[in-house]
């Protein structure tokens, strides 16, 4: 019919991409990379696979058998667990100890890589807040928080408070960031970002309508930038309260946008 798109058609030859989380109903991934995918005559699909923790092991190594697969894009919860899944790591995924996308080489073995922070910077700069020279406060270590606090710190972010309800990983993540960015990096004691340019949310507190802001608004100092890297729904509470109270908002969009290039770099979609 006239004004919609052209019907893919998946046949034999068809490669594929899965993405993994638990849920999945909230992927933008697959919506975002197979228009790519058909603008470049690619016989292939990226398709969301609902892998439950204490399934991910065994999906893992079920799709890395599966010859006419590529390739993965990982989201919550898995991003840490992931990187243990792959016979080789890039130097981000070392450096915090996550992933959100594997590869397999052509000699069948599987790398890992983190695309989020640089992603996540790339769409602030996008969007017109320059991270450099700022003070940030990053609510939230797991594998999408620790890209996106190492991204920050490279892009040149002055001071960077973290904190996560895991201490244990808090702690960890603040030990490994202070080896590349030495005094920059401060744990704080509570979700509080008083004093901060830039606010960002990377817990998963918004990805339902009744979950609690993941932190208050009220110490927000005038001008700061709200920023959620949840994607759906779009607006999160999170961020249509904050924008009721004078902020600039950053959507969670923005960072998978800004990892699109590096997709295609990492897969090869020329």
């Amino acid at each position: 019919m006239s004004g919609h798109p052209p019907v893919r058609t998946i046949q034999g030859t068809t490669r594929l991409y899965a993405v993994l989380g638990d849920p999945v109903a909230q992927v933008q991934a697959p919506a975002l990379m197979n228009p790519v995918l058909a603008e470049l005559h690619r016989d292939a699909v990226v398709v969301p696979v609902h892998a439950r923790p204490q399934h991910l092991e065994a999906v893992v190594r079920g799709l890395q058998q599966v010859e006419n697969l590529d390739g993965m894009f990982v989201t919550v919860p898995h991003k840490a667990a992931v990187r243990h899944l792959a016979d080789r790591c890039g130097t981000t995924v070392d450096i915090v100890g996550s992933a959100n996308v594997l590869r397999r080489e052509a000699d069948g073995t599987w790398l890992a890589e983190n695309f989020d922070g640089s992603g996540f910077v790339a769409g602030l700069v996008g969007a017109g807040h320059e991270p450099r020279g700022s003070r940030a406060v990053l609510v939230g270590a797991g594998g999408a928080g620790s890209a996106i606090a190492a991204a920050l710190l490279a892009a040149g972010v002055d001071r960077l408070g973290v904190y996560d309800t895991d201490t244990a990983k808090l702690t960890a993540l603040a030990a490994r960031l202070d080896g590349h960015w030495p005094g920059r990096v401060h744990t704080l004691s509570g979700p509080n970002p008083r004093d901060a340019d830039l606010a960002v949310n990377a817990t998963p507190l918004g990805l339902r309508a009744d979950d609690p802001l993941p932190f208050p608004l009220d110490s927000l100092p005038p001008g700061c930038v709200v920023a959620d890297i949840i994607m759906k729904p779009r607006e999160t509470r999170l961020l249509r309260e904050a924008a009721a109270r004078g902020h600039r908002i950053h959507h969670g969009i923005h960072m998978l946008e800004g990892q699109l290039n590096s997709y295609r770099a990492f897969f090869d979609l020329r």
